[in-house]
């Protein structure tokens, strides 16, 4: 069975909807996007965007997603801005150990380098 025919078959739609309706919305924003701060290289960037608040990707496509109601979108925006570091440690949930490592190493730097500008 293909994907298409997975995706078009009514009984495994209500599976996975059921399975993403079970699941966290941190969880289910971890999956989507798992790939983001993936591959290796460090997207400085896009630390850089998460540490300044600036989510309009993230919210976005999330909304875009169809998975989430407005109030979880918003509720999910609140909490980004409330503590950045939550969407980074979602995107970094399936991470492997060393692009983990990578990721809070230019986080810290980033600590490091405001920490140097307000003294």
């Amino acid at each position: 069975m293909t994907i298409e025919q997975l995706v078009r078959n009514p009984v495994v739609a209500v599976r996975v909807t059921a399975d993403i309706a079970s699941q966290s919305p941190r969880d289910v924003v971890a999956a989507m996007f798992s790939f983001d701060l993936a591959g290796g290289k460090v997207d400085l960037d896009a630390v850089e965007r998460i540490r300044e608040r600036d989510f309009d990707d993230w919210i976005s496509a999330t909304a875009r997603s169809g998975l989430f109601s407005p109030r979880e979108i918003e509720a999910l925006a609140r909490s980004w801005h409330a503590d950045p570091r939550s969407l980074f440690e979602a995107l970094l949930t399936n991470a492997d150990d060393m692009t983990r490592k990578r990721y809070e190493i230019a986080w810290d730097s980033l600590d490091e380098a405001d920490a140097l500008e307000y003294a």
